[in-house]
């Protein structure tokens, strides 16, 4: 569908629902014209217009929480839009990690809640901020301190334990809880090199997409 195929109403608006690309995490709902889906597509990071304050925006101009667009789609109507994006920091205003975290009332599960993260990008959060704020006591914040060689001596250390518990008839508990020590000690190498979680993911994406297919 091209940028003429679009439908705005009346106003030259159409709804723009933001979506966390690796989660599937709803983050919010907002409005685009067209120069917003222009500055949108052209620049990678996403534009709206804002109706309250009858101007244009950009996402993180003021909080520095940018959305760094991975993929725009129309609907079957070409009347809304989903953009899938990659969130630094908050997607809402008030300090949430999604827009939707309140529960209507007097329904089922009425109780406010945020829609929750994988527990790899909450890690991924905890390291980010025990480097920008590097907290006493803290595991990570010692590890980030050793620097780059005791983070790989860790690595390779529990990258050894899992072998070990999956050779030595340790059973399937201690080889998950030693996959989870090898996991977060990558984590920890990831976060301290500035390197997202996500690209990871988008290699193994990659990869996937590239492997023949049986009947190859």
């Amino acid at each position: 569908m091209t940028l003429d195929e679009l439908r705005f109403d009346a106003q030259g608006l159409l709804p723009a629902v933001v979506q966390e690309a690796d989660t599937g995490e709803l983050l919010m709902v907002a409005w685009m014209d067209r120069v917003a889906v222009e500055a949108t597509l052209s620049s990678g990071v996403t534009h709206f217009w804002s109706r309250s304050r009858g101007k244009p925006w950009r996402k993180g101009e003021s909080s520095g929480h940018v959305q760094h667009v991975q993929s725009v789609y129309a609907d079957c109507d070409g009347d809304t839009l989903l953009v899938q994006v990659h969130q630094e920091g908050v997607a809402c205003h008030t300090g949430q990690r999604t827009c939707f975290y309140t529960a209507l009332k007097g329904g089922v599960g009425d109780e406010p809640r945020p829609a929750p993260p994988t527990m790899l990008e909450r890690i991924e959060r905890t390291i980010e901020e025990r480097k920008r704020n590097r907290p006493s006591g803290s595991y990570v914040t010692r590890l980030l301190a050793a620097g780059e060689p005791e983070m790989c001596r860790k690595i390779g250390e529990e990258a050894t334990e899992v072998i070990t518990a999956a050779l030595g008839g340790q059973g399937d508990r201690r080889v998950i809880e030693e996959v989870a020590d090898l996991w977060f000690h990558t984590l920890v190498l990831l976060g301290a090199r500035g390197i997202p979680l996500r690209e990871v993911l988008k290699e193994l994406a990659r990869r996937h997409a590239a492997r023949p297919t049986p009947d190859r």
